[in-house]
């Protein structure tokens, strides 16, 4: 069983799977984070929907370059949550089924191409702060075992 983080399931509502990659990059002691200023400013572990017939470690690669401009190398999947929440940008409730990876930026290709996206390097200790997903902050302080 995946553990779940977030909202309560809501049993009159309709979810629709949307699995994912995300990853926590860790480079000379900051970890690259992504800024999503809309539709609701947040700080994110880069990364995305893993789009029909495409890996995860593939979707991982790609979102990561749309979110932050980086390419990554030595992806390891550390686990999976799952959590329940609204998507605006599709317009509907979606059962999110989050892998998550720990990988090492290498390069910076461009600047991120995703709208509404700028890339972030923190310190572990900021990035648990600032970076509200459950889920997500769950895998930082285990990683960096604060």
């Amino acid at each position: 069983m995946i553990r779940r983080y977030g909202e309560t399931i809501q049993r009159d509502r309709r979810y629709k799977a949307r699995p994912g990659a995300y990853a926590i990059l860790w480079a000379g002691g900051y970890v690259l984070t992504t800024f999503q200023a809309q539709p609701h400013p947040e700080f994110q572990l880069p990364g995305g929907g893993i789009d029909p017939k495409e890996s995860p470690v593939r979707a991982l690669h790609r979102e990561v370059i749309e979110e932050t401009g980086w390419t990554i190398s030595t992806p390891r999947r550390l686990g999976a949550f799952r959590r329940f929440v609204y998507m605006p940008d599709y317009g509907f409730w979606a059962e999110k089924i989050c892998h998550v990876y720990l990988a090492r930026p290498c390069f910076r290709k461009s600047a991120p191409t995703e709208q509404h996206h700028t890339a972030i390097w923190l310190p572990p200790e900021d990035a648990v702060s600032k970076i509200a997903n459950p889920g997500d902050n769950a895998f930082l302080r285990a990683v960096f075992r604060l």
